[in-house]
């Protein structure tokens, strides 16, 4: 008699390729995706080793994190050495024959982006990369994880890696979400109830009536904080919404490839019983907009809330907050949409239809950094940079752009900034800014206001 298993069950045991001593294994891994940061290193090392990529077809690289998103852009950055990061990747990838996405090309974005715009993740596939939101893909029903740059080297020279078996969890989020609630919110509420320890190393099933109501880009969005809620990996069991999402992809299966793909695909549900390491239940109705007052995402409370009474004084100290302050009205300086968390083109509707007719506050900066060049080219078509221009937000060439700082562009410094990105510690956006975290929609009603805003009031 078979017990029932798990989607993740499922997806480790059709990648074991042996089982190692102390509870890891060797698990065969599907796709690897690079980008210009950690790309170079990792591709020189392993040719300077004398050591070849077993499947060159199955490595992917892209030029996304240091890359200047200014209008007119070249390989010049403002990031101190950015330049080689990026042609010595590009010499790196080329001499090593995978798939490399430059500058310039018409694919380029973040790879958390362009990965499902493109299928190089499918259901059931194992992927990896030197990036922690990694499991941000999981969204489509992969098993995908961030990794090292030598556990990169290792990835391309054997098609392996040894890991860790983790616990599975499964987060439940019942019922849906009340008006102007999103996937960001679903993530910080999350985050906030059960702190930013709460995924233990986990690999987490998003599951429910809410989750299953998400399109894939909302998807994305929720499995994108798992490493925020310090879990392995995030992913969602694949429906006919990732079906059709991923049909006539540039790499997902074509033909009678596509028919039987998809009816393995159907295949890959948390069977009926099985059983998971812990789970949590959220009521989706609950959940309010939601935006982090720390400098940490479990940091974080309703838009209309107050600081906690006995909120701990080093991040308050760092934020300018006090105890029991309304983070509604709190002045800002700038407002930034960008990153692997909301930055594609549903995200940006949302954000742009609330710009219509309006401008944002004379002493805000504002920046919108579309996640691809196929979400820029999108949202051109369909006017949304138009509005964002006339509001008075900066509208950029696609990258990661503000999301972190490595000694680039910046807001200046001891500016206190509403942003659409994941994580909020001292300095992740420059010297001194003081990060809130919130969703798209959250970061446009506050540029407008010029203060922390509810964008409730303005989608009424």
């Amino acid at each position: 008699m078979t017990h029932p298993k798990t989607l993740f069950d499922k997806l480790w045991e059709a990648h074991v390729v042996a089982d190692l001593p102390g509870g890891a294994s060797l698990i065969a891994i599907d796709r690897i995706f690079l980008h210009e940061r950690t790309g170079a290193a990792a591709l020189k090392s392993l040719a300077e080793a004398g050591r070849a990529i077993v499947d060159p077809e199955r490595v992917f690289c892209v030029v996304d994190h240091i890359v200047d998103t200014r209008p007119g852009r070249t390989d010049r950055t403002l990031v101190p050495g950015g330049q080689a990061f990026i042609t010595e990747t590009r010499a790196a990838a080329r001499a090593a024959g995978i798939n490399f996405i430059d500058v310039g090309d018409p694919r380029q974005g973040i790879v958390h982006v362009i990965s499902p715009e493109l299928g190089v993740v499918l259901p059931g596939a194992t992927l990896i990369a030197p990036d922690s939101h990694t499991c941000t893909q999981g969204a489509l029903g992969a098993l995908a994880w961030g990794i090292g740059s030598s556990e990169a080297e290792h990835a391309m020279a054997t098609g392996t890696l040894r890991v860790q078996r983790p616990a599975s969890m499964r987060v439940r989020f019942s019922g849906r979400p009340g008006f102007g609630v999103t996937p960001k919110d679903m993530n910080l509420a999350l985050i906030a109830a059960h702190g930013s320890g709460g995924g233990a190393g986990a690999a987490i099933e998003y599951a429910g009536e809410a989750v299953e109501a998400l399109d894939i880009e909302g998807r994305l969005t929720l499995c994108n904080m798992a490493t925020e809620f310090a879990a392995m990996t995030g992913f969602v069991a694949p429906d006919e919404t990732t079906f059709a999402y991923l049909k006539e992809r540039t790499f997902a299966p074509k033909g009678e490839e596509w028919e039987a793909a998809v009816a393995a695909w159907r295949g890959l549900r948390s069977d009926e019983g099985a059983a998971f390491d812990r789970e949590i239940e959220i009521d989706a109705a609950s959940i309010a907009p939601m935006i982090s007052w720390g400098t940490n995402p479990e940091a974080a409370l309703p838009i209309d809330g107050r600081v906690p009474d006995d909120a701990d004084p080093r991040p308050l100290g760092y934020m300018e907050l006090s105890r029991g302050q309304r983070l509604e009205g709190t002045p800002i300086d700038a407002a930034f949409i960008g990153s692997c968390t909301n930055s594609r083109l549903s995200d940006l509707r949302r954000a742009a239809s609330l710009l219509r007719g309006r401008r944002i506050a004379p002493h805000v900066r504002a920046l919108c950094v579309p996640g691809s060049t196929e979400v820029k080219r999108a949202a051109e078509a369909e006017g949304l940079d138009r509005l964002f221009v006339e509001a008075g937000f900066e509208w950029r060439e696609s990258g990661c752009s503000m999301c972190f700082y490595a000694g680039g562009e910046s807001f200046p410094a001891g500016s206190r900034v509403v942003s659409s990105t994941n994580r909020n510690f001292e300095g992740r956006q420059g010297p001194r800014i003081k990060t809130h975290i919130a969703s798209p929609e959250t970061v446009v009603a506050s540029a407008l206001a010029g203060a922390i805003a509810d964008p409730r009031e303005l989608a009424r």
